[in-house]
């Protein structure tokens, strides 16, 4: 099953399981639950470096690997590629761990976000300086 840390450098930012209920009308996972899965995974690293909210402003790539079956679970795994002044572009892996093939693992996703940090009124703001 997949750890919490891995040996590249990305850290375990998310984990969730696939329910039918995130079923397309053919029985699939549908591409848009595992698209929020993995921005939510995303988010979660920019809001940290940013301390603060921050909201998404870009999908720089998304890349559909292979099919997530209800059941599954989903692990996500992010990395900050870039710091700009005020935006923040993750790297996020997502993976499956086929629950009913002796927890195979296998990638399934692997997209590129842009978070902006935001202020009080919802404005751009600078990053704080990074530790």
């Amino acid at each position: 099953m997949p750890g919490t840390e891995r040996n590249d450098g990305r850290e375990l930012t998310y984990r969730v399981v696939a329910m039918p209920a995130d079923t397309n009308a053919f029985g699939d996972i549908f591409g848009g639950w595992l698209m929020s899965q993995v921005d939510i995974a995303g988010s979660i690293l920019a809001l940290r470096e940013a301390e603060g909210r921050v909201a998404t402003v870009a999908v720089k790539e998304f890349r559909f690997l292979a099919p997530v079956a209800v059941g599954d679970l989903i692990s996500c795994y992010a990395e900050v590629q870039r710091r700009g002044q005020s935006s923040i572009t993750v790297h996020v892996i997502a993976e499956a761990c086929r629950q009913l093939e002796a927890h195979r693992v296998c990638m399934v996703a692997d997209a590129t976000l842009v978070y902006v940090a935001l202020n009080e009124d919802g404005r751009p703001r600078h990053l704080p300086a990074s530790s």
